[in-house]
């Protein structure tokens, strides 16, 4: 009586064919955001407090200003764009009040993107009731 073993050979070869086509296909599928972290300084400065930087805040209530001076949110991709039409630099700061929903930060982002910024900083804090 003889033992019949399996034929394991062409199981490695579906094997190894799966194999590069999930190797192939895994770099196409990703999708993300690219984030560059800040490099932190010791005794952290306000972005406000740099001369050049441009901080737009969002409060409740569709408040929105450009450093510290109140805007409409109509005005603002335009106001932006003056802005930024003549800087290399084409980075801003976005400050939001916690209890926004996500939804209008990402507005106010959107709107800055379309005036041409290149580079967003997001600035995670709490604001206080004044």
């Amino acid at each position: 009586m003889s033992h019949a073993e399996p034929n394991v050979v062409p199981l490695c070869d579906v094997l190894l064919v799966l194999l590069i086509i999930f190797m192939v296909i895994t770099p196409l599928v990703q999708k993300g955001v690219d984030v560059q972290l800040p490099e932190t300084v010791q005794g952290g400065t306000d972005p406000q407090n740099v001369q050049g930087v441009i901080v737009l805040t969002v409060k409740k209530g569709n408040t929105v200003m450009i450093n510290q001076q109140p805007i409409e949110l109509q005005a603002l991709q335009e106001q932006l764009r003056q802005y930024y039409a003549a800087r290399q630099d084409k980075t801003i700061f976005v400050r939001a009040d916690s209890k926004l929903p996500f939804s209008k930060v990402m507005e106010v982002i959107d709107i800055a993107k379309g005036a041409g910024v290149e580079k967003l900083g997001i600035i995670p804090e709490l604001f206080t009731e004044e």
